[in-house]
């Protein structure tokens, strides 16, 4: 039988996923906060501290591709430091405001905009604004395919 706890902890890992493509929900971190609460809930004994370590790792790496993922798909695409900065504070404002479809949005038009401004340069700032909008997408692409996996594995350590 499946304790209260355990359902509780399998709805922070849902929301985790859900929460992985939406901007400013730490889907990672539900996530691994429903496996430490199901690890608490056990009397720290179910999943191992191995098993436990391993979802902190997916987690961090999570955090890690949302933090870094969008910033290096725009320098690849040879925009500035300065376009970085411009095209995820614009992403996360509009996101904030209009959900990820403006976190894209916000985030392709302020890289295309503050390079265009730097350069004068349409070509260049048009690559900056596609590699940023490939970045956005392959990074949410990898974190809901990293919280999901957390999800599967929580479900595994309950149900076994």
């Amino acid at each position: 039988m499946v304790s209260t706890l355990a359902w509780v902890a399998i709805g922070l890992a849902v929301v985790g996923v859900v929460g992985s493509v939406l901007p400013a929900v730490p889907g990672a971190t539900l996530s691994l906060a429903g496996a430490v609460l199901y690890w608490w809930s056990t009397g720290y004994t179910d999943p191992s501290l191995v098993v436990l370590a391993g979802f902190a790792l997916v987690a961090v790496a999570t955090v890690a591709v949302d933090v870094a993922g969008s910033a290096v798909a725009i320098r690849a695409g040879g925009a500035s430091s300065l376009t970085v900065a411009v095209a995820l504070v614009a992403g996360l404002v509009l996101g904030l405001v209009t959900g990820p479809v403006g976190f894209i949005v916000g985030v392709a038009g302020a890289a295309f905009a503050v390079e265009y401004y730097r350069t004068g340069e349409r070509e260049a700032s048009g690559r900056a604004a596609l590699y940023a909008t490939v970045g956005v997408l392959g990074s949410a692409v990898v974190q809901l395919l990293l919280t999901l996996s957390l999800l599967v594995a929580l479900v595994v350590v309950i149900v076994w």
